[in-house]
C-alpha cells in the first residue's frame, strides 16, 4: 500500500509539471495607445482555451473596454470582439505556427491616469481538456483519472519531440543546400576574379607595349 502511494504521489506530480507548462497566466500592461500582443507556436490539432479579463485601479469607473483580436499563423481571424471588459476564445489549431492573441484599450481611459491591464490564462493541450466530463463519460476517478491525463500529457510530449526532429531535420537540410550554394558561389566568384585578373594583366601588357615601356 505504501508503494502503490508513493507511485502515485510521483504520478500527479509530475503530472502537474507537465501540465503546468501547459497553462499559463498572463499579466499584460496595456499601452494609451497601440496594442499588446503575446504569441505562443502551437502545432496542428491542439485544443486551445483562454480567458482574458480587464484588471484596473478601483479609482477608474466605468471599467475601461478593450478589443480582442486572435489570428493563426496565416492571418486568419479566430477571435474578435469590441467593447469588452472579459471575454473567453477557444479553438482547435488547425495550422501549425505562432498564434498571436493582441488587446487594445477602446478609446481613452475615463479620467486620463490609471492603470490598464489584461489578465490572460491560455490552456493548450491537456491542460486545455474538460477532464470532468472524460471522466464522467468514461467512469473513471482517482489514480486511473490521472494515469489518463499522464497518457494523453506523454502523448503531447512525443508529438512535440516528432515535431522538433522534424524541424531540426528541415533546417539541417537547409543548411547543407545553403553551404552548397555558397560553396559554388564562392568558386564562380573565384574563378570570376581570375579572369578578370588575366584580363587586366593582358590589357597593361598591350599598353605598356604600345607606349614602348616595356
Amino acid at each position: 500500500m505504501a508503494s502503490a502511494s508513493v507511485l502515485a504521489a510521483t504520478i500527479i506530480i509530475w503530472l502537474l509539471l507537465i501540465i503546468s507548462q501547459n497553462s499559463e497566466a498572463i499579466w499584460l500592461a496595456l499601452p494609451g495607445s497601440g496594442s499588446k500582443c503575446v504569441s505562443e507556436e502551437i502545432h496542428n490539432s491542439v485544443v486551445v482555451l483562454a480567458d482574458y479579463i480587464v484588471i484596473t485601479n478601483d479609482h477608474v469607473h466605468p471599467t475601461p473596454t478593450v478589443t480582442a483580436k486572435v489570428t493563426s499563423p496565416y492571418g486568419n481571424i479566430i477571435h474578435h470582439r469590441e467593447n469588452a471588459t472579459h471575454g473567453q476564445f477557444a479553438f482547435t489549431s488547425s495550422e501549425t505556427g505562432n498564434y498571436i492573441a493582441c488587446f487594445a484599450l477602446d478609446g481613452h481611459v475615463p479620467g486620463g491616469h490609471g492603470e490598464i491591464n489584461i489578465n490572460l490564462i491560455w490552456k493548450t493541450g491537456v491542460a486545455a481538456k474538460d477532464w470532468e466530463s472524460v471522466a464522467r463519460k468514461q467512469k473513471i476517478e482517482g489514480v486511473e483519472l490521472e494515469l489518463t491525463k499522464l497518457e494523453e500529457a506523454v502523448e503531447a510530449i512525443h508529438e512535440n519531440l516528432l515535431y522538433l526532429k522534424s524541424r531540426e531535420a528541415e533546417m539541417r537540410t537547409m543548411s547543407e543546400r545553403t553551404n552548397a550554394r555558397v560553396s559554388r558561389l564562392s568558386l564562380v566568384s573565384m574563378g570570376i576574379c581570375i579572369l578578370v585578373s588575366t584580363a587586366q594583366i593582358f590589357h597593361l601588357k598591350k599598353y605598356f607595349q604600345k607606349k614602348k615601356l616595356i
